[in-house]
């Protein structure tokens, strides 16, 4: 990914530009992101998508994250739909996923969660039918809760 680095995890970091920062700005005017209440609305999400599940009960979850402020960390998160929401990323040097206490956002970038990183795992929901919507909760450690609607989406093609 061009102007994007790895950081540890598997986490993909983009680095704001001036032109990025005002395209973000127009992009979240024009289109549904959650908002954090906390740290002068510093954290903004969006892109929240959910992939039908191929196994019931168990659902991945993918948006970025947007940080406008200092260094922050994702410390829990929940659904509308119940269940349990972990930290998910490929283990240092494997394909393998480990559970992670939290998940690192750096400060003044975009923290993509993408399906071969960092990502949210949801178990134990109810059942998630494609074209629906639920809601996200994310927790921050500074900037508190966010929520952003997530569209369950159904495979290409079906």
């Amino acid at each position: 990914m061009r102007g994007a680095s790895r950081l540890r995890g598997g986490l993909a970091l983009v680095r704001a530009t001036p032109a990025a920062c005002l395209l973000a700005a127009s992009a979240a005017l024009l289109t549904a992101c959650g908002h954090a209440v906390g740290a002068g609305g510093s954290i903004h999400v969006s892109g929240a998508s959910i992939p039908l599940p191929a196994d019931p009960g168990r659902a991945d979850a993918y948006l970025d994250i947007r940080n406008n402020g200092p260094a922050d960390r994702l410390v829990s998160a929940r659904t509308s739909e119940g269940g349990t929401v972990t930290f998910r990323a490929p283990a240092a040097g494997s394909s393998a996923m480990r559970t992670l206490p939290d998940i690192p956002v750096p400060s003044h970038a975009t923290l993509r969660l993408v399906p071969n990183g960092a990502h949210l795992t949801i178990t134990g929901a109810r059942a998630l039918p494609g074209g629906t919507q639920i809601t996200l909760t994310l927790v921050f450690a500074k900037a508190g809760k966010v929520s952003v609607p997530a569209v369950i989406a159904n495979p290409p093609g079906s």
